[in-house]
């Protein structure tokens, strides 16, 4: 990948991308000086960047005040549009969902997080209530664990060196050769289950969807209450139509 300092990194795309990932949050509108101090650059070089931004439709403003505009759910949909069962996975998950009465899920992996792209839900279970885009580290939850299971050695090598561990609960694995150890367990097993590692009221059971050459594109999970399945009842009951559904998702593959 190039980093800022190769002839092919170009500093001014990246800023713009900076600007409009800052004004995501944590407020609707901003002006020129928040938006500087969250990005990190100088006002001069923000303001040329909003009127760029202004100019291509992604960013409105009024007085002082700057904020994005739908436009920019159009970079976000050209990534969902290359997932080949994007389009046909909330109607799975809905009849997943149905079927188990949980709430189910489907995320992928980017850098350290999961990032979801697929939600069906049930029951007001997490205080996070994440949907379409809501990140959480991989190495913390079950379907970060399919994920990370699934990637190449190099890419996972990779991956082990740049992740900081935190502790999030009081169950929260954060020693990297015992996490190693348990993405052994996962693609032995054929799926992952996560006990309140990062939700004490948390669990969830997780399988990967594969492409058509078997390599792992997603994650498939249920969400559970805590205390309410061990992990030999929630593959029991669970498992089976989490795999029947992260098959007829890569049928579409």
């Amino acid at each position: 990948m190039s980093k800022p300092g190769n002839d092919d990194f170009v500093r001014t795309f990246a800023r713009g991308l900076q600007v409009i990932q800052v004004m995501g949050h944590p407020q609707a509108r901003q002006n020129i000086a928040q938006i500087s101090e969250a990005a990190q650059l100088p006002r001069t070089v923000v303001r040329r960047l909003l009127m760029t931004l202004i100019e291509l439709g992604f960013v409105d403003t009024e007085e002082s005040s700057y904020w994005l505009t739908p436009s920019v759910l159009r970079l976000g949909m050209a990534y969902l549009h290359t997932v080949p069962f994007w389009r046909q996975s909330q109607a799975a998950l809905e009849e997943l969902g149905t079927k188990l009465g949980q709430s189910c899920a489907i995320a992928v992996l980017d850098q350290e997080d999961i990032v979801y792209i697929q939600r069906f839900h049930t029951k007001g279970i997490l205080a996070l209530n994440p949907g379409i885009g809501s990140r959480l580290p991989a190495y913390s939850v079950s379907m970060g664990r399919v994920l990370l299971a699934g990637r190449p050695e190099a890419r996972l090598t990779d991956y082990m060196g740049r992740v900081e561990m935190k502790k999030l609960t009081s169950r929260t694995v954060t020693d990297k050769e015992e996490l190693l150890n348990i993405l052994a367990a996962v693609r032995a097993k054929g799926y992952a289950w996560g006990d309140r590692e990062y939700d004490e009221a948390i669990c969830g059971l997780a399988v990967p969807v594969r492409d058509q050459d078997g390599h792992v594109i997603a994650a498939l999970n249920v969400s559970l209450l805590a205390g309410e399945y061990t992990e030999r009842d929630a593959v029991s009951t669970f498992l089976p139509l989490l795999k029947l559904t992260a098959s007829q998702l890569q049928s579409l593959t």
